[in-house]
């Protein structure tokens, strides 16, 4: 190996964890923002004028679809590692689609709640709303960042950007949506069980 070529790869590799630091830190700073929010929700559920709903049905199914779309990613993801461009071009789309189904089950979810008579402000609002309502909608905002993401990944599979030797990018995206897939699932549990 020259060494010309052993600096690119030490100055890639110096790259890749930066990237990925960056990463870590901004999951980091979300996991921190949603802690906030969930303490906060503790506290105001323990000073009484709280109201109890049930969560709709819908939140379960797209809880379901939101782990349905980690699993496509991570086909896509291994399929990039053993050079499968096609795979990794139909695993990222399924993966933008089912992306695209939880954010439309998430809309469906508020117009239930409103439907129930849960309302974020107003006439007949209560603070257990609200505060659901802050909760599922800035997971919301993070899904779109993600789904930005799956977007550009996509794209760039359809170039074949990515294999086995080159998948940085894809990973990225990986890591961020399994995050955001797994703060669901932890965000709707703490829902469910904090009624």
């Amino acid at each position: 190996m020259s060494a010309i070529t052993m600096e690119k790869s030490e100055e890639r590799r110096v790259h890749e964890k930066a990237r990925k630091s960056l990463l870590y830190w901004a999951m980091g700073s979300m996991t921190i923002f949603f802690s906030g929010f969930c303490s906060a929700y503790i506290v105001i559920m323990g000073n009484g004028n709280w109201m109890t709903f049930e969560l709709p049905d819908l939140f379960y199914i797209s809880t379901a679809v939101i782990i349905a779309s980690s699993l496509s990613l991570f086909m896509a993801q291994n399929a990039a590692k053993k050079n499968n461009n096609k795979m990794v071009v139909a695993g990222l789309g399924i993966t933008f689609v089912l992306g695209l189904v939880f954010c439309a089950l998430q809309f469906a979810s508020w117009g239930a709640l409103i439907d129930n008579k849960i309302f974020f402000a107003g006439k007949g609002s209560n603070v257990a709303g609200s505060i659901m309502y802050v909760i599922t909608f800035l997971h919301f905002v993070h899904i779109a960042f993600g789904l930005i993401a799956l977007l550009v990944s996509f794209i760039k599979a359809t170039r074949n950007r990515y294999n086995s030797a080159n998948y940085l990018g894809l990973s990225l995206t990986s890591i961020f949506w399994h995050f955001l897939d797994i703060l669901w699932v932890v965000l709707f549990l703490f829902l469910v069980l904090n009624r």
